[in-house]
Formats: structure tokens, sequence, C-alpha cells
């Protein structure tokens, strides 16, 4: 069992990291084999919309012409068995770091010029993920304005994994240096045996 976290914070040791860590952690603990990609660390040019990637047919994603850090990333991803997709909030969504990452999944999408609309190239459901969001608005009312869990269940799907958890996190940015909370430190723990079992 490996699991893969794509973490799109701008800060190492935060909320969000640290949730990221416990459910890694609680994974690992439970047999799985773990990583962590922080995509600050990454070199990855924002998608052209050239749409290269999209006009060969087929289940296997397409070729994208972009020479940097994202051909790796994805194939780490589909070496995976689970997935965890971290943000937090900013601007009502996902981190710019995050949206860059987003945009650069064209390739599982099958779109000819002469097509309507994306087909995504497989609709197979055989990973698992969990998504983690945090906010500095109240969780009670951050999800509400904002699209940042839908757009990470979003991305769990485009790698064909079905979302068996998510963990938010409201008033995050109390302090410049916050601890995770012990609920939420539990969940996080329960969201990772979740995933490796």
């Amino acid at each position: 069992m490996k699991i893969t976290a794509i973490v799109g914070t701008y800060r190492k040791g935060g909320i969000t990291d640290t949730a990221v860590d416990e459910i890694l952690a609680s994974a690992k603990e439970s047999g799985a084999e773990v990583s962590k990609i922080f995509l600050l660390d990454k070199h990855i040019e924002f998608c052209t919309n050239c749409r290269a990637c999209t006009q060969k047919e087929g289940t296997k994603r397409g070729e994208c012409p972009i020479s940097d850090d994202m051909n790796g990333i994805l194939d780490e991803i589909e070496r995976s068995d689970s997935i965890v997709i971290a943000s937090p909030m900013n601007d009502y969504t996902v981190t710019a770091l995050m949206k860059r990452f987003l945009e650069r999944l064209t390739p599982y999408a099958y779109w000819p010029w002469e097509g309507m609309a994306p087909k995504i190239r497989s609709k197979l459901k055989n990973k698992r993920a969990v998504v983690v969001a945090s906010s500095a608005a109240p969780a009670i009312f951050a999800p509400f304005s904002s699209n940042i869990v839908h757009l990470s269940k979003l991305t769990a799907e485009t790698f064909g994994a079905k979302t068996i958890g998510v963990l938010f996190m409201g008033l995050a940015a109390q302090k410049p240096k916050q601890d995770l909370n012990p609920r939420h430190k539990k969940q996080a723990r329960l969201l990772g045996k979740k995933l490796a079992a």
C-alpha cells in the first residue's frame, strides 16, 4: 500500500502540513509506504492550454510538451494506491501553487480540436483519497463560501480516486505559528488508518 500526499501550502510546519504529517504517520504505523510532495519545492510551469496532451485517444494520460517536474509527480501519484490532496484556503479557493498543479492535469482528458468538450480518459475508481483544507474563517462558514473541497475532490477523481474523508480546519490563522488542536490531530490519525486499511 503506497500513499502519496500532494501539499499546496506555502508554510512548512503549518496547520495544513502538520495535519498531512499526522495522516501519513498514522498510515505508516498501519503498514503503508508514504511520501509527501511539496508543490513549493517543485518546478511546475503554467499550462499554456496548447492541448497537445489531449489529442491522442486512449485511457493513458497524454504527453505534455513542457519539461519540468510535473511528469515525475504524476508518475508517483499513478503508482500510489491512495492520495492526500491538501491546501489552505487563499481568497476563497486553493492556493496558487495548487491551482497551477490542477491546471496541469489536462493530460487526463481526451479533447480533440473538433470535440465540444473534454472527456476524462478513464472512469476507473481504483484509488482512495483524503482531502485536507484549512481556513482562517470558522469551519462552519468557510466551506459555504469556497469551492476548495469541491476542487480537491475533483482532483482526486482525475486520478481515479474516491474521496473517503475530508479534514477541514477552521480558525487556522489565529497566530503566526499555530499548533494542530487535539480534535483535528485525532481526525487526521483516523483518516490515515482509513487510507491504509
